[in-house]
C-alpha cells in the first residue's frame, strides 16, 4: 500500500512528464493522435527507433512545436530542438542526424581509419559548427549508460563526450540498460 508521500511523488512525476498537449485545433497524423490519446510522450515513441514512422513523428512534433502549437516536457523538447530525424545525404547514402546507433563492426572501424583500433560502442551523425556533417564515435564495448555531474559541462554536440553523456536519452530505443532505471 502506498503512503501519502509516494502518491504525491507519483502524481507530480506524471504531471511533470506530460507532453504532446495540443494548444489549438490543428490537423495531425493518426500516429500523433494515438500518442496523445494514450498519454505517450515523444520519448516513448511507439515506433521502432530508426524507422521512417519514428522520424516522421519526431519531425511532425518539431514542426508543431516551432509553430507554438504543442506543449512538450523537457525530454521531448530536447529531442525536437536537436536535429534528430533530419535526413541528409552523405555520399550515396542517407543518414539521420542526432540518432545514435550501435557501431561495432570491425569492417566499419577499419574502413574509417585504415588503422585497427579499439572498437567504439556507438556512432552518430551530427551537424558540425561549420554546417558540415560529422560522424562521431563514442563509448566502448563495456559502456554503461549513467548520468554524471560532468555532463552539464559537455554542450558541444560535435564531441564524443557530449554524446557519451546524452546517449542515455536513447536507452530504450537502443535496447540498453541504464543506471537510472
Amino acid at each position: 500500500m502506498m503512503n501519502l508521500r509516494e502518491l504525491i511523488k507519483e502524481s507530480l512525476e506524471q504531471k511533470l512528464n506530460k507532453s504532446l498537449i495540443l494548444k489549438e485545433d490543428v490537423k495531425i497524423s493518426n500516429a500523433l493522435q494515438y500518442h496523445i490519446d494514450n498519454g505517450m510522450t515523444l520519448a516513448e515513441n511507439a515506433f521502432q527507433f530508426y524507422s521512417e514512422n519514428y522520424f516522421d513523428l519526431v519531425n511532425e512534433v518539431r514542426e508543431l512545436f516551432n509553430e507554438g502549437k504543442i506543449d512538450l516536457n523537457k525530454k521531448d523538447k530536447l529531442m525536437v530542438e536537436s536535429d534528430l530525424g533530419i535526413k541528409v545525404k552523405i555520399g550515396k547514402k542517407y543518414v539521420y542526424l542526432d540518432a545514435p546507433y550501435i557501431y561495432e563492426t570491425e569492417e566499419d572501424i577499419l574502413t574509417e581509419s585504415k588503422v585497427p583500433r579499439e572498437p567504439k560502442k556507438f556512432a552518430v551523425y551530427t551537424k558540425g559548427k561549420n554546417g558540415g556533417i560529422k560522424k562521431i564515435t563514442f563509448g566502448n564495448s563495456n559502456l554503461i549508460v549513467k548520468e554524471s555531474r560532468e555532463c552539464s559541462q559537455k554542450t558541444d554536440r560535435t564531441t564524443a563526450g557530449y554524446w557519451s553523456c546524452n546517449v542515455g536519452r536513447y536507452t530504450k530505443q537502443l535496447g540498453l540498460s541504464s543506471s537510472n532505471s
